[in-house]
């Protein structure tokens, strides 16, 4: 079941660039959205980013899950709170949100190396 997830992360990047030049008010309101939306109020964007991994889980969007482990881990959300959403997701989605946690948690790994990777070239 392995998927690329940093590749997925970044073509979608390329792609949401790409209709951002084509639906420029919509791309711009929606990242207008996005960054309100997890900036750090009563909440801490972390918590922000890992409700919405948890719901990227639930609602079975791959494109969500690489971005919201992605910006969970950047938000600093360490391992085992990414992995307590999935658990959360998992309870609220039931067996389809067992596959789709699963992709998340690989996701997770591969980030983790990722990082790991890059920290070590430093």
């Amino acid at each position: 079941m392995f998927k690329d997830y940093s590749k997925r992360y970044n073509d979608l990047n390329k792609s949401m660039k790409t209709l951002g030049t084509r639906i420029p008010a919509t791309m711009k309101a929606f990242t207008a959205l996005h960054k309100a939306s997890t900036a750090k109020g009563v909440l801490p964007s972390k918590t922000k980013e890992l409700i919405a991994l948890g719901i990227a889980i639930t609602v079975r969007c791959d494109g969500c899950i690489a971005y919201h482990v992605y910006d969970s881990l950047q938000a600093g959300a360490s391992s085992e709170e990414v992995l307590e959403t999935i658990g959360v997701a998992v309870m609220m989605g039931g067996g389809p949100s067992v596959v789709y946690g699963c992709e998340a948690m690989e996701a997770l790994d591969e980030f983790a190396i990722l990082e790991k990777n890059e920290t070590a070239r430093k």
